[in-house]
């Protein structure tokens, strides 16, 4: 392939790829994230909590999603469980599988987060009259979810880029895109290049971002 007709490919691919980004890419990890984040919450005050077999349900759920690799949680689900007569479709696999991985990493950040909130905080609280629950609810949590915001947005990062695992279980999205053209061209390297330029440009608009809200959450902080 000559230069020009590379150019010509790579800019009639690009709509393709970043639609694929846009309607398969964006969308899988923003339900996916969403729906961690709310387990990841639920396994985090499970791992704080007293009761030592709520503690050790969460720490081993913890154990097993971050000692075992996304790949295999997700062929768990979309090939494994058909043997056993639970069958689901590629996207909905995609997101339980996404969603249980960022539960298992995002609930040590919860725990952190809520853990260095200083015990005064606590004890301001109940010596108005909250209970534990509402404390928690009005008090930790904010300045918890404040401290978080750094890790838990590398996480949603990363769960950008992991979200190409989803190709190998024919869900359509931005690498699956750059596949489908790359077959029909022979143009392995351009493509792939040019899906790894998206996905730079993707990571650097929500780098931006998270600076934007880091900026934004420590005029909140006492200097």
């Amino acid at each position: 392939m000559d230069q020009q007709t590379a150019a010509e490919l790579f800019w009639s691919s690009l709509g393709p790829i970043a639609l694929g980004a846009v309607r398969g890419t964006i969308p899988l990890a923003l339900v996916s994230f969403a729906l961690g984040l709310v387990l990841a919450l639920v396994l985090a005050l499970m791992r704080l909590s007293k009761r030592w077999w709520l503690s050790g349900v969460a720490r081993a759920y913890i154990s097993v999603v971050r000692g075992t690799p996304l790949l295999v949680q997700l062929f768990v689900i979309f090939y494994g469980l058909p043997s056993i007569g639970v069958v689901i479709d590629p996207w909905p696999s995609a997101v339980v599988a996404f969603s249980i991985n960022v539960g298992g990493y995002a609930a040590e950040v919860i725990r952190a987060a809520i853990l260095s909130v200083p015990k005064g905080q606590w004890e301001a609280a109940y010596m108005i009259g909250m209970s534990h629950r509402l404390a928690l609810r009005r008090i930790v949590l904010p300045q918890a979810a404040r401290v978080s915001v750094p890790p838990l947005s590398n996480t949603f990062i990363s769960l950008v880029k992991d979200t190409s695992l989803a190709s190998l279980i024919l869900v359509t999205e931005l690498f699956r895109q750059a596949q489908e053209v790359a077959a029909f061209s022979q143009e392995f390297m351009l493509l792939y290049l040019e899906a790894a330029l998206v996905y730079w440009v993707i990571c650097l608009g929500l780098s931006a971002v998270q600076n934007a809200l880091e900026t934004r959450l420590d005029r909140y902080v006492a200097h």
